[in-house]
Parts: structure tokens; C-alpha cells; sequence
């Protein structure tokens, strides 16, 4: 530091300035620190003595150029006598050899930093250091028992489990790992073993199915040893371990066994009921031996074809067999002990049809041929023969033909056996005609050589048919009819011409039939449908259903949709509408209506008037309207407007001539009114 010396009252300096080094001394006043702690470090186990674990290291904030302040020594205060610490580096290592991890794992160690060289009155800082060991392979296998004990049913199948065993290795992971396998014994053969791969145990399983009867235990050696080996470790012994396993049968009562997988008989068709057809047999393989019984189930053989002797096993028929419907007959016999639990067992029975000539042969194909009614050749073949047979045909068997013996010396056809179960069919004469005859019958004999022989007579349908130059076949139809003769071809023409006029007329009376069922007239724009109906009487009011509906006149679409039935009375009656005589002014102009129909039916006298008509002689009633009768208009006082009903009266009478009726009313059915 710079000093300098200055008058007090004046300030001014008294001499220059001089500089000053001003040096501190150290004392030990600070402690050692481990700023890194605490440390954690992992070591193998087994290592020698002197391994190296970790190195620790401690600071000191004195001056550790003066003195022995900074000086640090390290000292082991905890964890001996396992470890062991270098003073002046701080190195920690192994102190005791064969340190296992099995017997102990973690070590909590504290280590010491102390200042001043370790001497007395010096300070000091701790640290603690966690050593872990780790694992090596240093244990082999080991199974906890040298002998086991198992037991077996003798009705367990192939791949149920008999028992389980395992080795126990302290080490870890990999080094843990335990393999096994069978070496030796009498049971080797007869059983299996798996590891289990969550559990890591060995699983005895069953191998073959044992017998109680046969054999009653086994043996078996099983060794267990490690994959992975350390080899510094090898002069220690083996990393495997033995165990002898005694599996005991034990008996169950099992079902009956057939000596055979499976039987097949034969037997012939046609044999019959009760003819032998084969002998099955089956035992009791249980100690006890008790007697079998058998039996046929139903499902097998619904048809009870066969039969089964219940104390000996012998399957004999019931009723005829027939190859040519069944050739095969799959059934199953159940074989069941008596006594014990009643345990059965079934097996296949397949019994072969043989076969036996009872079928007569046949031809093989149509027996229909046609031939050219301009045959030219004299003994052309029309045909080869050849035929089939629904018995099974036996090496060397053949079939023969022959004519029948009541057409053996006609002169149409004759018949020639090839020797090859074939027989040609050849014409014996020129020229066939269809007029004279259409269809020639031949029956035929076919003989086989079976044991017995059989034979039958087939009939050979030859049809003459219509051919052209090249003998291809254009018709073999029959001639319905042959014109007379002098019959001229003008004389046929007129004849169809007549036909023709007279379907004409029968056309056209079918259209106008169907014609006069249209309308007389369709408004197209407005599309107004009506149902006028005259009749002589006194309209009915609101209960006469039958009369004219001005509602359709009203509602056009209504034509097309839900007619009400006109032969009962409807349950819901329209309301009446206001105003009384004339129509509304947004309502069908009847009038106009009216008018063109009178027009359209004095224009067309021909068609006659298609309207529906009822006549009915009786007082209408229920109208709100009231009556229009003239008696009734004497007597009772009305609303109506007989001015509206007089201008209608002219049309009404036309209308009335025009359909030829006395009187002739409209109901309009919304109103309730008779107009």
C-alpha cells in the first residue's frame, strides 16, 4: 500500500509518498473439506486384497505454503476392517480377501481428512463412502434335496405335467442360470423335462402314457448346471449339481382296450339276417379284470343293419345288404366293463359289401337313334351298341347281344355282337319313309357272364327322320296332315285368307269392348272425377251412400287416393257447408260440368251412357235439406231457393230423358243435400 505525510493545517505534503508491503500470516482456521461427498463405488466380490475401490479426495483452505496447515492426511474411521485408505492419496481398498456378495453386499464406510499433518491440534472433515459388491459366478447349482418323490396316474395322456424341482444358485442374473437335463435311468424314455422360463424350474412331464399293469415306477437322474462359468473359479469344482427323481404309477380304472386300432369285414350282399360278419374283442387291462359287454350305438347305424353279440362281440346282419345302394358301412361297436365305473371305449368298424351279379345289364347310353328316311346302302351300320352294369365288373367279364326272338327274322334291321361288349345295328333294306312309318321299335337281348349270368331286354327306339343331300337331319317330326288329293294350292291360299278375316274381326270386337270401358271424357287440366248415378225414386239425404259425391267434384285428387265403401253408412259425416243452393265461388262449375256432358253424349250417339245405376224405390231420409218431394213442399215451409232449382230443372229433365230414368237426383255428399 502507498502511505504519504501531509501538514494538518495547511494539507500539504510533508515529504513523497512511500510504499508500505503489508504481509498476513496464516493460521490454521479452516478445517478439510470433501466437496465431492458422499461417494458411492462398487467393487467385485472375491477380489484380492489391495483391489482398488475409489479415491477420495479432501480440500483445505489455509496456505499450504506456510506451515502444515494444509497438510492433509486421510485415515480410515469406519469400515475396517473390510477396507483400508491410502493417507496421502485417498485410494481405498479391499482389506479382507474373498469378500462375498452373498454373505454381504453394501459397507458404509467414513473416511478422514486431517490437517497439520495429522498431528495433534490439527482440524479435520469426514466423508462417507458407500461400497457395493457385485456379483460373480462363484456359486455352482445346488438342489436342495438329492432324492424326489413323484407320482403318475396310469390314465394321464401324453404332455400332462408329473412334477416339478428346481436348483438354487445365490448368484445373479446370468451368473444364476441354471440349465437341466436328464442323464440317466429307466424312465428316460418315457418322460420329458422343460425349464419353466418365469420360474426357472424343471417340469417333468409325461412322454409316453404309463401302464399301472406293465410298470409301477421309474427312475430318472437329473443334473442342473450353469451356462455361463467364471473360469477363475473352475478349480472350486463343478457348476453342476445332481438330483435322483422316484416316480411311483399309480393305478386307475381305465376302460376297456380293443386289441385292434380298428376292424374290417366282409361281407356278401344280398346275405341273409344273421349271417356272421366279423368278431371284435376287447379287455378289461385293470387288475380287478372285470367282464366286457358290447353294443352298437343307434347313431352309427340308424338303419340297424347290424347286430352285435353283447357277451362275445360277434356282428352278424339284420336284414339284406345291397352293395349298388351302400357299397361301405362305417359303424363304431362300444365296448363298456362291467362293474368299477362303467368306463367304455369304442372302435371303427368298416365293413365291404361284396358283391353279387343281381343286376341285369343295360344300355350304356340313349336308346333312341335316328336315321335318313333315303338309307342308299344296303347293311349300313346306325348305330354301335354298348352297355353298362350296376355289379361291379370282374376281370374278363363281358356283355353279348342278340336280337329278341319275335323280331329275330325281320327284314328291317338286323344285329351284329362285336365281341367287345359292343353289338352294331345295321339296315337291311333301301329307303325308309317317314308317311309310311315314323318309328321303328327293336328290343334287344344283353346278356353278361357273370355268376349268375343275368340278362335283359332293352328296346332300341329308331326314328325315320327328314335328311338332306349331305344324309345331315333336318326334321324328324311326324306329318301332322297330307292334303287330299286335287286339293289346289289357290284353294289353300283362300282358306288361310278366311282364317285371317275372321281372327281380324274377333281383334277388333275385343278393342272396342275394351274401348267403351274408357271414359267418355277427361278434363285434362282440371282432372275432375265424378260419379253420377240416376235412379227414379227419392234421394236418401246423408243416407244415401249410393248417390252422387260432389266431395270428388270438390277434391279431383281424391280420385285417386281412399274410396269410402258406398254399401255401409260412413261413421264420419262431412259438415255442412254455408250457403244453401248455389255452389261457392271457388267450387267446380257443375253447370258447365253438366252442359259438356249432355254435349259430349248428343254428339256420340253410338256409345251409350257408362255411368253406374241404381234404381230403388223408396223415401229418402236424414237429409238436412231436407225432401224435394212435391208433397212434401205443400206442407213443410224450406229454405231452398226454388228460383236456383227451377233454372236446374230443364237439364235435370234432359238428363232424365237421356238416360231414360222417371227421376233423377244428385247427392252431394258434403252438404247433405238431394238437388
Amino acid at each position: 500500500m502507498t502511505r504519504q505525510a501531509v501538514a494538518r493545517d495547511t494539507n500539504k505534503p510533508l515529504e513523497p509518498p512511500s510504499e508500505f508491503i503489508v504481509k498476513v500470516q496464516d493460521i490454521n482456521d479452516n478445517p478439510p473439506e470433501f466437496p465431492h461427498g458422499p461417494y458411492y463405488a462398487r467393487v467385485p466380490e472375491m477380489s484380492n486384497v489391495g483391489t482398488s475401490v475409489l479415491q477420495v479426495t479432501a480440500t483445505d483452505a489455509d496456505d499450504p505454503t506456510y506451515g502444515n496447515s494444509a497438510r492433509l492426511v486421510y485415515s480410515i474411521l469406519q469400515g475396517q476392517p473390510y477396507f483400508s485408505v491410502e493417507p496421502q492419496t485417498g485410494i481405498i481398498r479391499t482389506a479382507l480377501p474373498n469378500m462375498d456378495r452373498e454373505a454381504r453386499q453394501e459397507y458404509d464406510v467414513v473416511i478422514q481428512a486431517k490437517d497439520m499433518g495429522g498431528h495433534m491440534g490439527g482440524l479435520s472433515g469426514t466423508t462417507e463412502v458407500k461400497i457395493t459388491l457385485t456379483d460373480v459366478n462363484d456359486n455352482p447349482p445346488k438342489f436342495p434335496q438329492s432324492v424326489y418323490s413323484m407320482s403318475v396316474s396310469e390314465d394321464k395322456v401324453a404332455g400332462e405335467e408329473v412334477g416339478r424341482l428346481k436348483a438354487k444358485d445365490p448368484d445373479l442374473g446370468d451368473n444364476g442360470l441354471v440349465n437341466y437335463r436328464l442323464i440317466d435311468g429307466d424312465g428316460i424314455n418315457m418322460f420329458e423335462l422343460t425349464t419353466d422360463s418365469e420360474t426357472r424350474e424343471a417340469v417333468i412331464k409325461l412322454k409316453k402314457m404309463v401302464d399301472f399293469e406293465t410298470k409301477r415306477s421309474y427312475t430318472l437322474k437329473v443334473e442342473g448346471s450353469n451356462p455361463h462359468i467364471d473360469p477363475q473359479f473352475l478349480a472350486w469344482g463343478p457348476y453342476k449339481d445332481e438330483a435322483t427323481i422316484k416316480i411311483s404309477v399309480e393305478d386307475a380304472d381305465e376302460p376297456p382296450v380293443f386289441i385292434a386300432s380298428s376292424y374290417t369285414f366282409e361281407v356278401e350282399e344280398n346275405a341273409p339276417p344273421g349271417t356272421p360278419v366279423g368278431r371284435v374283442h376287447a379287455k378289461d387291462t385293470d387288475v380287478a379284470n372285470n367282464p366286457v359287454r358290447y353294443m352298437i350305438p343307434r347313431y352309427t347305424d340308424v338303419e340297424q343293419f347290424f347286430s352285435i353279440n353283447a357277451e362275445d362281440g360277434m356282428i352278424t346282419t339284420t336284414k339284406p345288404l345291397d352293395r349298388e345302394t351302400q357299397p361301405w358301412h362305417n359303424i363304431s361297436v362300444s365296448a363298456t366293463e362291467i362293474g368299477g365305473h362303467h368306463q367304455d371305449t369304442k372302435v371303427r368298424v368298416n365293413i365291404k359289401v361284396k358283391d353279387v351279379n343281381d343286376n341285369p345289364p343295360e344300355f350304356a347310353t340313349n336308346n333312341e337313334v335316328l336315321m335318313c328316311e333315303t338309307v342308299y346302302l344296303h347293311s349300313f351300320v346306325i348305330e354301335t351298341l354298348s352297355a353298362v352294369d350296376k355289379d361291379e365288373m370282374a376281370y374278363r367279364q363281358h356283355f353279348t347281344f342278340n336280337l329278341a326272338p319275335e323280331v329275330a327274322h325281320n327284314h328291317n334291321f338286323s344285329l351284329k355282337d362285336n365281341r367287345d361288349s359292343t353289338a352294331s345295328i345295321y339296315v337291311l333294306r333301301k329307303g325308309f319313309s317317314r308317311l309310311t312309318q315314323d318309328v321303328y321299335y327293336l328290343p334287344i337281348e344283353i346278356n353278361d357272364n357273370g355268376i349268375p349270368a343275368m340278362s335283359s331286354t332293352n328296346t332300341l327306339t329308331i326314328r325315320v327322320c327328314s335328311c338332306d343331300s349331305k344324309d345331315t337331319i333336318l326334321s324328324c317330326n311326324v306329318e301332322p296332315y297330307v292334303l287330299p288329293a286335287g286339293l289346289s294350292t289357290g284353294a289353300l291360299i283362300a282358306i288361310l285368307a278366311c282364317i285371317v278375316i275372321l281372327l281380324a274381326i274377333v281383334v277388333l270386337f275385343v278393342a272396342l269392348r275394351r274401348q267403351k270401358k274408357e271414359p267418355l271424357i277427361v278434363f285434362e287440366e282440371e282432372d275432375i272425377r265424378e260419379n253420377i248415378i240416376t235412379y227414379d225414386d227419392e234421394g236418401g239425404g246423408e243416407e244415401d251412400t249410393e248417390a252422387f259425391d260432389i266431395a270428388t267434384l270438390q277434391n279431383p285428387d281424391g280420385a285417386n287416393g281412399f274410396l269410402p265403401r258406398k254399401d255401409i253408412k260412413p261413421e264420419l259425416q262431412y259438415p255442412i257447408r254455408p250457403g244453401i243452393g248455389r255452389p261457392a265461388a271457388n267450387s267446380v262449375d257443375v253447370d258447365d260440368f253438366i252442359k259438356t256432358r249432355i254435349a259430349e253424349a248428343d254428339s256420340d250417339p253410338t256409345a251409350p251412357p257408362y255411368d253406374s245405376i241404381q234404381i230403388y224405390g223408396y223415401e229418402g231420409r236424414g237429409s238436412l235439406a231436407g225432401s224435394l218431394s212435391s208433397l212434401e213442399s205443400v206442407t213443410t215451409e224450406s229454405d231452398l231457393d226454388y228460383d236456383y232449382l227451377q233454372s236446374w230443372g230443364p237439364r235435370f229433365k234432359k238428363l232424365a230423358d237421356l238416360y231414360g230414368t222417371k227421376d233423377c237426383s244428385i247427392n252431394d255428399a258434403d252438404d247433405g243435400e238431394d238437388s
